[in-house]
């Protein structure tokens, strides 16, 4: 059935162990939690937003080989590109209900992913714009979502630098995926950052984006948590990063590599999910 594969192609599981975590530090850094909004816009952000733009990114790439999260992509259906934008559009209402900057802080992220993926713009095409999309789309944006739906008021200069550091997250291991869709993406003419500069680029991103992403967490844990909380994350981020590092280099950066990057990608996404809410649990 054509729903079924338009039900797969939104990746709920990609957007619920991979992508949660950016929202999910937005209520840990919340001095308070109201629980039945922060949940309500948890499922608006990850099934309409994420869902509704990975179904329109499916549209546009056609993809026949594994893309993230989903080995066997179904065929996409003509129907299928207005409802990705209707799903987006049914959640910008509904983040009308925790304020104007959570709105658009939404719209935004809605703006990004059509640039990232519609043909008229293309920005997953070109390296540098694709990471900007996908930083503020999936990792600032969300997170200051998050914080919003958590506890409405004033953001402060903490939850900007966690904002930052969730951007910086995300994207130390953004392009490991395109690893193994390079040749899927150069037939569609697609110059994603693993096409022009291939896994020693991607190496190079990592060492840079994820000691910023944990000085970034580092302050904002400082200006708005319990000391104990920037002391775990300072003692247990050098054997993360190393452990990651490690990872990557034993990547060959073949396209048979599906298997082991995807488990790269949610075991370190759960992981740090697991972290997350842990912290909530304790700052109760």
């Amino acid at each position: 059935m054509s729903l079924r594969a338009f039900l797969v192609h939104l990746r709920l599981h990609y957007q619920l162990f991979i992508l949660s975590g950016p929202y999910l530090c937005g209520g840990l850094l919340a001095p308070q939690v109201a629980w039945p909004e922060f949940l309500l816009q948890f499922a608006n952000v990850h099934v309409l937003l994420f869902g509704g733009a990975t179904a329109y990114n499916s549209f546009h790439d056609k993809d026949e080989g594994p893309i993230g999260g989903l080995r066997h992509p179904p065929r996409m259906r003509p129907w299928m590109h207005p409802a990705s934008l209707a799903l987006q559009a049914v959640g910008l209402a509904l983040a009308v209900r925790i304020g104007l900057t959570a709105t658009a802080l939404y719209a935004g992220s809605m703006l990004l992913f059509w640039l990232y993926s519609t043909p008229h713009a293309r920005w997953k095409g070109r390296p540098f714009l694709s990471f900007a999309a996908i930083g503020l789309s999936s990792g600032t944006a969300p997170l200051l979502i998050g914080r919003l739906a958590a506890a409405p008021g004033p953001l402060s200069g903490g939850d900007f630098a966690a904002a930052i550091g969730a951007a910086a997250m995300l994207l130390s291991l953004y392009p490991v995926s395109q690893l193994y869709q390079r040749e899927e993406d150069q037939r569609r003419g697609d110059a994603t950052f693993a096409v022009v500069y291939g896994k020693a680029g991607i190496q190079r991103s990592f060492l840079a984006f994820f000691p910023l992403a944990m000085l970034a967490l580092l302050a904002a844990l400082l200006a708005l948590k319990p000391p104990w909380m920037a002391a775990a994350l300072g003692l247990t981020a050098p054997a993360l990063g190393l452990f990651l590092w490690r990872r990557l280099n034993a990547l060959a950066g073949t396209p048979d590599e599906y298997a082991p990057i995807m488990r790269l990608k949610y075991g370190t996404s759960v992981l740090f999910v697991a972290i997350i809410l842990g912290g909530i649990a304790l700052s109760a």
